[in-house]
């Protein structure tokens, strides 16, 4: 059976279809998205690289119809997650970075607009088909940060380390105002 992600079809087929696509891949599914993340654990030494990043599952769902009551106006509702193995920006260390979007996309062609659809946003088709894997990966890409972090900075050794240096660092007015406060 074909994976109806890599299916290419206009966007009215898939509105009209009311085409519903349960989500459930491996990254390495999604080729740029792979390209992504693997571009940015390039940076670790080879010892470090996390041996199954590939392995991380791309689960959600997309759900075709139309945005208008004439079924004139094709759109796509999309949620989707999925964990990466990240390089923080702060310690250089890998770490898992959560991910998760949702987004209504009208599906239009460059030359159409959306009056009336304040709330959705436009996905603008450069072609007459289009593959709901394309969406998918952009979604995600788009849904990483431009730098990743630990989420939870109390795992984060650069941030434990510059505490650390907090409390070790000297404070030269300390004595001014041990001697101040002596003297009122």
């Amino acid at each position: 059976m074909a994976n109806p992600l890599r299916d290419r079809r206009t966007a009215a087929e898939w509105a009209a279809a009311g085409q519903v696509i349960d989500i459930a891949e491996k990254l390495n599914f999604f080729e740029r998205l792979a390209c992504v993340v693997e571009k940015d654990l390039a940076a670790l030494e080879p010892a470090k690289m996390p041996a199954q990043w590939r392995e991380s599952v791309v689960s959600g769902k997309l759900e075709f119809g139309f945005a208008d009551a004439r079924r004139r106006v094709p759109a796509v509702a999309c949620s989707l997650t999925v964990t990466v193995d990240a390089v923080c920006q702060r310690c250089l260390e890998v770490f898992r970075l959560p991910l998760e979007t949702e987004a209504e996309l009208l599906l239009l062609a460059l030359e159409e607009t959306a009056d009336g659809y304040a709330d959705q946003e436009v996905w603008e088709l450069e072609e007459s088909t289009l593959r709901p894997q394309d969406i998918v990966e952009e979604l995600l890409i788009m849904a990483l940060p431009f730098s990743a972090m630990h989420v939870d900075s109390s795992s984060c050794s650069a941030l434990s380390a510059a505490a650390d240096d907090q409390e070790d660092r000297t404070k030269p007015f300390a004595a001014l105002r041990a001697q101040m406060t002596q003297d009122q």
